[in-house]
């Protein structure tokens, strides 16, 4: 059987979690920190490296941003992946009851992928016996279009 290819499969549901303008903006307050520190020494090499250093970090950050899917009867999120037979039920949090999902209501045992500039998250319950993960905890920006993909996504597979 050959590979499908990235563009046709079955997709549900996708999202990047690409960092947020702002992000880039704050970053960007290392660079005349960086030409502070540097000036005495020397001002070409101070805005040399601060040109490099927001460079490095700012394409680091958007490179590694994870993407959450739905296809070909798995939900992945960043390099995790489950089959959705082993997915139940799944829930959407925004505001105070996220973060209380990403602090106190937290178990130690759940597998998270959290973004800092992203405030909603999405519970998925593992219906696996032989996972001891009892959930998937990440960060979404579209959690009630992420649950709603997941419950049809899963519906479409049993039928």
């Amino acid at each position: 059987m050959t590979e499908k290819s990235w563009s046709d499969r079955g997709v549900t549901y996708r999202e990047t979690l690409w960092p947020n303008p702002w992000i880039y903006l704050t970053l960007f307050l290392e660079v005349p920190m960086v030409i502070m520190l540097l000036a005495p020494f020397s001002l070409p090499l101070g805005i040399l490296l601060a040109t490099v250093i927001f460079i490095v970090i700012s394409v680091t950050m958007t490179v590694t941003s994870p993407r959450i899917e739905i296809a070909d009867g798995r939900l992945r999120v960043g390099k995790a992946s489950i089959g959705l037979e082993y997915v139940g039920a799944a829930s959407a949090f925004t505001g105070t009851h996220a973060v209380a999902e990403r602090g106190i209501n937290l178990d130690a045992r759940a597998w998270t992928r959290f973004r800092a500039w992203i405030g909603p998250v999405v519970r998925v319950e593992i219906a696996d016996d032989a996972d001891p993960t009892p959930y998937w905890l990440f960060s979404t920006r579209r959690p009630e279009q992420l649950v709603t993909a997941l419950r049809t996504s899963r519906a479409n597979q049993k039928s």
